[in-house]
């Protein structure tokens, strides 16, 4: 009689119980991962609009700071040409025709405040789903300093981030 040669069921099921195992430990820490790889993204998106908002201010003195993102996004007819309202400081995704702008599990918002010129503005970053692509929302104004919340949209009275 021959030796069959394979595995055993019994041998399968333990090397199935070790992958569930490894998984198990594994999901949980990638999910954190993730999270934090957005609210990094969401900052940066922030500093970025910090930035496009100045240029805007001192290349459009007139008008002040941008009151929207589509003002500092690209026009969408697909034109090079740099305007007042649509000034290409911004790409396609963070500088979009509607707000809010959803970019990498979070939604931005830019309001600009009263007045001709428009003397200051204030953006926002809060997470699309609450825990799952973000814990943190955010919020930054004229001052430049990005300010953070844990549980609810951030204000000018939020702690700033370090």
């Amino acid at each position: 009689m021959r030796k069959q040669k394979g595995f055993s069921l019994i041998e399968l099921l333990i090397v199935v119980a070790i992958i569930l195992i490894i998984a198990a430990i594994a999901i949980p820490n990638l999910l954190r991962s993730r999270i934090a790889a957005n609210e990094a993204s969401a900052v940066g998106s922030l500093r970025t609009i910090n930035t496009a908002e100045v240029t805007y201010a001192s290349t459009y003195p007139a008008n002040g700071f941008a009151a929207t993102l589509a003002q500092l996004g690209p026009p969408s007819g697909g034109s090079t040409v740099a305007t007042s309202t649509n000034a290409i400081l911004l790409d396609s995704v963070l500088g979009c025709t509607t707000q809010p702008c959803t970019k990498s599990g979070y939604t931005f918002n830019v309001t600009g405040g009263s007045g001709s010129p428009v003397s200051s503005y204030t953006s926002y970053a809060n997470p699309v789903t609450a825990d799952q692509t973000g814990k943190r929302y955010f919020f930054s104004d004229a001052s430049g300093v990005i300010r953070y919340n844990a549980t609810s949209a951030a204000t000018s009275t939020d702690n700033p981030l370090q």
